[in-house]
């Protein structure tokens, strides 16, 4: 699945495969987020809505 990512050292939006589901925070205030990696090797984090999260199949 693709998402669209910040690139922050880029500075530009960027199209990634997903590559992971994570989830941050406590029970009652979680946040979710997809994780993705550049074509040369950076992490990317992009944080979503619940039913984003929820509908992704990764």
């Amino acid at each position: 699945m693709k998402h669209s990512f910040y690139d922050v050292k880029a500075k530009a939006k960027v199209q990634a495969e997903v590559t992971k589901k994570v989830v941050y925070g406590k029970k009652g205030n979680e946040r979710y987020a997809f994780k993705a990696l550049t074509k040369d090797g950076r992490n990317l984090t992009a944080f979503v809505s619940k039913a984003d999260y929820t509908a992704a199949k990764v």
